[in-house]
């Protein structure tokens, strides 16, 4: 009787270190850290009056020192992947200063501390300190976060990460668009053909590099950009490397129980953000083990503050994004390296100069896009009302940050205008308030809840809202800082919500049937590819489609 011959091993496929995508991805990714760089520096110099010596001989070098190892970091983990599930097709985590800690650090932190001082550099020992903080919460999130991933709906993951992504990420470059909307919609329209569509540019020319060259061009011709301004910046370019600022650090320390009360639920916004960003990798088909990203962004965190950094970096928002476009291994190791060198040698000033804004920030407006529509896509469609619950925290955490932005701008306070005036106008302002703290913990908390009650698994959604009832309790969601009995309105009005989950409960009810496209999207999950290959170029298809 004859046997079969054994099977063959795997051949591990040969893995380029860069590909034509790479090129693609690095201007698109390149550009969107460019952008936040030049944002940073901005505030610092602009809102909390540093001097510019500081801000590009310390804090840009020790942002670049973070930048060039976490990305080479993961860089190696997607080899690492690669190499393990046979696969060429494996992209990148992106990694980069958070955007919503920049403004966070800037003025909850370091702006009060400035007006009240006068001393920015009082300030910026806070910011350091601040970040240090949240480098340490990321670490210990590393050994809880992946608990929170295996037992929450992704309606509700991808639901908060496209919350962030809509308002955080697109709608402060979707307005500098608009601003000069003549320079910005060429740009945007070259990158939806380009990464949206399998259409291809002559002589493969990157459509990042082409987008930024047309809207740079369309600027200086326009008359919107000035060269005595590039003259003025080109004589601040020096070089500076990072070095310890140990000192800065301890002394913002001595006084860091004010800090606490932001960045512990901050701490927890980090590591739940980097927990959807890993579903949202794993979506698009790259499962990364969620303690090795929380480790790095921790460490991160530290490295950069022990540096003089206040701008803890994180895994950013947009991984299919870069997948669609073709990145793979190549594109976030090159981006760390030419950012950190850019840091190094004072040149941001000078690219502000030359570069319009609203040439370079509707790569961002593309993000929020591909996002938004992937927390549609990869979730089953009778949980798209739990995708938009999750949305709601984040919306109105962005909603009263523009409104206190704008009342301090008019040299008021909404507390000094008074809630019944906010009401009268048609301004629900402390329930926005009170809604939006902790968004993305909320978020998670609220599209969890709605997700398990669609599902008709009361139990589940019972033990959501409790846990929605503790953290609204100890303050880390629904209330402006960490404290006993932080808010017992809203903590009552979830051991209600759980209430009524374990009545419906006790009745056994059975579970939703899911649908034919929800069982595909099941079977999509567990073999790990729930997009199809993008065609060169262009964006995914969802297998289920």
């Amino acid at each position: 009787m004859s046997t079969a011959a054994p099977a063959a091993p795997a051949v591990p496929a040969k893995l380029p270190y860069w590909v034509r995508g790479d090129t693609n991805a690095f201007f698109g990714f390149g550009v969107n850290v460019l952008v936040n760089v030049l944002t940073l520096t901005g505030l610092c110099i602009g809102v909390i009056k540093m001097p510019a010596g500081d801000v590009f001989g310390v804090i840009l070098p020790a942002l670049g020192i973070a930048l060039v190892a976490g990305n080479i970091y993961y860089t190696y983990l997607a080899r690492r992947l690669a190499a393990r599930e046979n696969r060429t097709d494996v992209t990148a985590m992106p990694y980069g200063p958070s955007v919503p800690h920049m403004f966070i650090v800037i003025f909850v932190i370091m702006l009060p501390i400035y007006l009240s001082t006068k001393n920015p550099v009082a300030a910026w020992t806070a910011g350091i300190a601040w970040a240090f903080i949240i480098g340490v919460i990321v670490l210990i999130g590393a050994f809880v976060g992946p608990y929170i991933r295996k037992y929450a709906p992704r309606a509700a993951l991808l639901g908060t990460l496209a919350g962030i992504s809509i308002t955080f990420i697109s709608m402060n470059p979707a307005g500098n668009m608009w601003t000069a909307a003549w320079i910005a919609l060429p740009v945007f329209g070259l990158l939806l053909i380009g990464l949206l569509t399998d259409i291809r540019l002559p002589f493969n020319i990157p459509i990042g590099l082409a987008a930024l060259l047309v809207g740079t061009a369309i600027g200086w011709i326009g008359g919107y950009m000035s060269a005595p301004d590039v003259s003025a910046a080109a004589k601040d370019i020096a070089f500076a490397f990072p070095h310890l600022k140990v000192g800065l650090l301890i002394d913002g320390l001595k006084d860091m129980a004010p800090l606490l009360a932001t960045a512990i639920p901050l701490g927890v916004y980090n590591f739940t953000e980097a927990m959807t960003n890993v579903e949202s990798a794993a979506t698009a088909g790259d499962k990364y083990n969620l303690r090795s990203v929380l480790l790095a962004d921790g460490a991160g965190a530290i490295i950069g503050s022990c540096l003089g950094s206040p701008f803890p970096p994180a895994v950013y928002v947009g991984h299919p994004g870069w997948k669609a476009a073709g990145g793979r291994t190549g594109y976030s190791m090159a981006t760390g390296v030419v950012i950190a060198l850019l840091c190094f040698f004072g040149l941001f000033g000078l690219l502000g100069a030359i570069f319009p804004t609203p040439a370079i920030v509707p790569i961002l407006l593309y993000i929020g896009l591909l996002i938004g529509a992937q927390a549609f896509q990869a979730t089953p469609r009778a949980h798209a009302a739990a995708v938009v619950a999750a949305l709601i925290p984040n919306i109105a955490q962005w909603v009263t940050g523009m409104i206190d932005n704008s009342l301090s701008a008019a040299g008021t306070t909404a507390q000094q205008v008074g809630t019944d005036a906010l009401v009268g106008a048609g301004v629900v302002y402390s329930g926005l308030k009170t809604l939006g703290e902790g968004a993305i913990l909320a978020g998670l908390v609220l599209g969890a809840i709605v997700a398990f009650i669609i599902d008709k698994r009361f139990w589940h959604a019972a033990i959501f809202a409790g846990s929605g009832a503790v953290l609204t309790f100890v303050g880390l969601i629904h209330a402006e800082k960490v404290q006993w009995n932080a808010d017992g309105q809203v903590t009552l009005g979830y051991l209600f919500l759980a209430a009524v989950c374990v009545l419906f409960a006790l009745t056994k009810p059975a579970p939703r049937e899911p649908d034919p496209d929800e069982l595909k999207l099941l079977e999509e999950e567990v073999s790990g590819n729930t997009f199809t290959e993008a065609p060169a170029g262009g964006v995914p298809v969802p297998a289920s489609s």
